[in-house]
């Protein structure tokens, strides 16, 4: 590709060019339907609005949240009596609230306030489906400050702030201790893939008398965002997806990383692929270790406290190319729907940042693992409760950019979880099909991004 573009021109170039056509092809919702060119108030105009009496808010509870999320809407109503929230179950996933999201746009009636993954938003904000929060931030007394500067900047395009962080995480390395000292080996997370290749055979010939025990390691379900965990073994052995625009998914270290990941499942045989959820098999003692969001932390010290299981944490592995910065951060934020009146947008905004404040962010972080996105956030009193937060806090300050095959190219997620199930499910040749994976990326990229940018 003869384009080489920073993350932060790419956002700056797309909020001006890229339209509604660029976002809808490949899987996943459509944003067809929706102009790019939204008409916003002045921050005078909206001191003269009165907030909506009722508001609604879509969400998949991350992290399992639903209830913590009635709580913090319970404490919103409390302190601003005159707006009511509707809490509404948009799916089991970001995937299924992004459906649902779009088909409402055909409609009169669509979510005031709706969660948006790391994957999704981008395409409602050039679709114009969502708007952007700059003055409304203003109107309701919060700034882009307030929260961790890592994490707000991730919803910046054009110059405008599109969304608000939420339900943030990093990807855990989970693994059970007992199962670590029958092998011998450390209690600890391993420092490299490379280590842990080391003990996982004798981990799993520790361990394997037990009733059910699968493997050593298990990797999550493919449908579990494999594209996102993914990242970390390839940028531990020099690899990605993409370096910016530059598709580089059959590079020389990429192909090399995923014939690794292939080789533990099929030829080493000490690793597995779950076929719904990791950490379930984690917690039901069949697996010795994986990889999951720190939004399972909560729920998982929880369940092996339950069942007098020693569960520990770390950060992701290195590799041989790279030990740190190896960790890519993800999850959702807040987005206000641009296909509202300005009365319920300014009590969407009034919402979102209750939600998002600092103690309010506190108390999701405690009761998931989520990372706490206002800067003035204490954790103190979380990691007093469960000291295994600290690791979460800890390797946010060592996270990198996720590779724009992923977050940016429509559809590339869907594409990278394809090539992740012919490898690693139905072993395929690493070597064509992460070329086969290379065309169709580009393919995507010269058809729907390309052009816009050259306009």
């Amino acid at each position: 590709m003869s384009i080489s573009l920073t993350r932060k021109h790419f956002l700056g170039l797309a909020g001006a060019t890229i339209g509604a056509a660029a976002m809808a092809a490949c899987a996943g919702p459509s944003t067809d339907g929706a102009g790019t060119a939204l008409k916003t108030l002045s921050p005078d105009e909206w001191s003269k609005i009165k907030p909506a009496s009722s508001i609604s808010f879509m969400s998949s509870h991350p992290g399992k949240s639903r209830d913590t999320e009635m709580k913090l809407i319970e404490a919103f109503q409390s302190a601003n009596p005159g707006i009511t929230v509707n809490l509404i179950t948009g799916g089991s996933n970001y995937e299924e609230v992004a459906q649902k999201f779009q088909t409402a746009q055909a409609g009169s009636e669509v979510p005031d306030v709706v969660v948006a993954s790391d994957v999704w938003w981008f395409r409602y904000a050039v679709s114009g489906a969502i708007l952007p929060i700059d003055d409304l931030l203003k109107a309701v007394g919060v700034s882009t400050s307030d929260y961790n500067p890592g994490l707000i900047g991730d919803y910046k395009h054009a110059n405008q702030q599109w969304a608000v962080p939420y339900a943030r995480s990093t990807p855990l390395f989970y693994f059970n201790k007992d199962h670590f000292k029958a092998a011998g080996v450390p209690e600890r997370a391993p420092a490299t893939w490379e280590e842990f290749a080391e003990w996982a055979p004798g981990i799993k010939s520790a361990n394997s008398a037990g009733s059910g025990y699968q493997n050593a390691y298990q990797y999550p379900a493919i449908a579990g965002y494999a594209g996102w965990t993914l990242q970390n073994v390839l940028w531990g052995q020099g690899g990605s997806w993409s370096k910016e625009w530059d598709i580089t998914a059959d590079s020389e270290a990429s192909v090399a990383a995923m014939q690794w990941v292939q080789d533990s499942i099929v030829k080493q045989g000490w690793a597995g692929v779950s076929s719904k959820n990791a950490i379930t098999d984690l917690q039901a003692g069949a697996v010795s270790a994986t990889i999951s969001s720190s939004a399972d932390l909560a729920a998982t010290l929880k369940a092996a406290k339950e069942a007098n299981m020693r569960i520990g944490v770390g950060f992701l592995p290195g590799g041989s190319a790279a030990s740190t910065q190896v960790c890519p951060t993800g999850g959702s934020g807040l987005v206000v729907a641009s296909k509202t009146s300005p009365e319920r947008q300014l009590a969407a905004a009034k919402f979102v940042t209750f939600v998002t404040n600092a103690q309010s962010t506190t108390a999701l972080s405690a009761a998931t693992g989520y990372l706490p996105v206002a800067a003035a956030a204490d954790i103190s009193s979380i990691v007093a409760q469960t000291p295994e937060f600290q690791t979460v806090v800890d390797q946010l300050k060592v996270t990198r950019t996720q590779d724009f095959a992923r977050t940016f190219l429509p559809g590339g997620d869907q594409e990278l979880a394809k090539a992740a199930t012919k490898i690693m499910n139905e072993k395929a040749d690493v070597k064509s099909t992460l070329t086969e994976l290379r065309g169709t990326l580009e393919g995507i990229y010269n058809k729907d991004v390309e052009p816009k940018l050259k306009a």
